[in-house]
């Protein structure tokens, strides 16, 4: 058989259990272990070029008569591949490679993680240089399931947006985002988070990041310069206000999401919070809490609504979002990077009316507007229905994974509490009691030495302000669902090695 997948020979002409197509042969392995070893295989021989990125697979049946296995084997073997996104189905051309995997964290001594220093919290780009860093296996949270990206309703956008642009679709375009995209996301946010607005009323930004940028400046050009925030909080949230010159004010979290009382008494006029699923722990801000909240913000708060994760719930129904309630106190902000894919960079922000004409001249004057193309490319997607099947995809997908996470972490980490499992991209552990082995237990320690070994994950004391329990960050959506139980059994290898190694320095029981 060649790399088309085409077969020369019978297999009774082959070798027993062998095959031409990378002169497999799989007479040795035991059977039990026959789908990673082909998997594996298959993975190594795209990373070294021997399966260039265009390269055809055979078919399923092909291979599997070729090596005598079942064509379950190797049909489970590309399905893995897929999820990694290094193979994907193209219809009539096949199984094609489509992205060669990075190279291994210990490919060379310089670019193995245990030679790269772990960020330090205050820095300012400390999430972007762990992101940065080689690992084996990622679970960083706020990575989407990159791999299940709709490229081909994708392309079919795109070709129809090309096919139908105009000379003028090719110019600047409108500051505030194109015609169609702000009528899409109006449509989008009434169907899936219960807003009701005017496209008018939409300022399409590059994320949610820009979108707190922008926010910064209007808020110091009235003299805001103190914004309280979740505590614990999203780190790189935190960092982008102070970056801009803002003061930020620790409110903490509980059961019940933000501390209104708390928020009340510190005096700040603005308050950031994830109210649909809180980052990092996933509680959801309760009834009496926003009720509290929207009353605060009547008496002259404002409200910035991140919606972080809230599409992505699986065993709780959706919560309307504030802004839905109270339009003239809350800005509200989200995009696509968790839906689709951060590189997009597109995402909305609305804000209150007395506020729109100074936000549009900021997005003027900051970059004069988003890519055209790119927002005609996705407004399509939404008004075809296209995003929300992917959106019905991705959720089994990430269901799966976070249960495959749950179960890992009852069995290498059993000492560890669970929080926000209901929805999300990722999990919260925090330690308390026994498992974190007393008050001086190092999160950022144990997440140091899981990226040494290869597993990059954040520890939960970079997201807080004050002191608490000691945790991590663990993020299931972005890598293949087997590579779980792996990481999570070397974050569990190394507690253990961090435990044995401070009992080590403590004195022995009394004679």
């Amino acid at each position: 058989m060649d790399a088309m997948g085409r077969s020369r020979k019978s297999p009774s002409e082959g070798s027993k259990n062998g095959s031409d197509f990378l002169q497999l042969d799989i007479s040795r392995v035991p059977p039990g272990s026959r789908t990673a070893w082909l998997a594996d295989t298959l993975r190594e021989a795209i990373a070294d070029g021997r399966l260039p990125v265009g390269t055809r697979l055979p078919a399923s049946r092909v291979l599997a008569a070729d090596l005598r296995i079942t064509r379950g084997v190797v049909t489970e073997a590309y399905r893995r591949l897929g999820e990694s996104g290094q193979i994907a189905g193209r219809g009539r051309l096949g199984t094609l490679v489509v992205a060669a995997p990075a190279p291994p964290a210990d490919a060379s001594p310089a670019s193995h993680p245990a030679h790269a220093p772990f960020p330090a919290q205050d820095h300012n780009g400390s999430v972007d240089t762990l992101r940065a860093l080689p690992c084996r296996i990622d679970l960083s949270p706020g990575v989407p399931d990159l791999a299940a990206f709709p490229r081909t309703a994708w392309l079919r956008a795109e070709r129809a947006v090309l096919a139908s642009a105009g000379p003028a679709d090719f110019g600047y375009g409108d500051p505030r985002g194109t015609p169609a995209l702000r009528r899409a996301v109006v449509g989008w946010l009434a169907r899936n988070r219960g807003i009701r607005a005017h496209p008018d009323e939409v300022v399409i930004v590059a994320g949610v990041a820009q979108a707190l940028n922008l926010l910064g400046q209007l808020l110091r050009a009235d003299g805001v310069h103190r914004v309280a925030v979740e505590d614990p909080g999203s780190l790189g949230a935190r960092q982008q206000w102070e970056y801009a010159g803002h003061t930020t004010v620790p409110v903490p979290v509980d059961d019940g999401g933000l501390d209104v009382g708390v928020l009340r008494a510190c005096g700040a006029r603005a308050v950031l919070l994830t109210p649909a699923h809180q980052f990092p722990t996933g509680v959801v801000l309760d009834g009496e809490r926003r009720r509290e909240l929207l009353e605060w913000a009547a008496d002259g708060g404002l409200v910035i609504e991140d919606d972080y994760d809230a599409e992505h719930r699986y065993d709780r129904p959706p919560v309307p979002a504030l802004r839905s309630l109270m339009p003239e106190g809350v800005c509200h902000t989200g995009s696509v990077s968790k839906l689709l894919a951060p590189a997009l960079r597109v995402g909305w922000l609305l804000v209150p009316p007395a506020r729109h004409a100074a936000l549009v001249d900021a997005k003027r004057y900051a970059d004069l507007g988003n890519g055209v193309l790119t927002q005609l490319v996705l407004a399509r997607l939404m008004d075809s229905g296209d995003l929300e099947r992917h959106l019905r995809h991705v959720r089994t997908r990430h269901r799966r994974r976070r249960d495959m996470m749950l179960r890992a972490i009852a069995a290498h980490l059993p000492g560890a509490r669970v929080h926000g499992a209901a929805a999300g991209l990722h999990l919260m552990i925090t330690f308390d009691g026994p498992a974190s082995d007393g008050p001086a237990f190092d999160d950022t320690a144990l997440a140091a030495a899981s990226l040494a070994r290869g597993v990059k994950t954040h520890p939960l004391s970079w997201h807080r302000m004050t002191p608490g329990p000691p945790g991590l960050v663990l993020g299931y959506a972005a890598g293949p669902a087997h590579e779980i139980d792996e990481g999570i059994a070397v974050i569990g290898a190394c507690l253990r090695d961090l435990g044995k190694r401070r009992a080590g320095t403590k004195p022995g029981p009394p004679p």
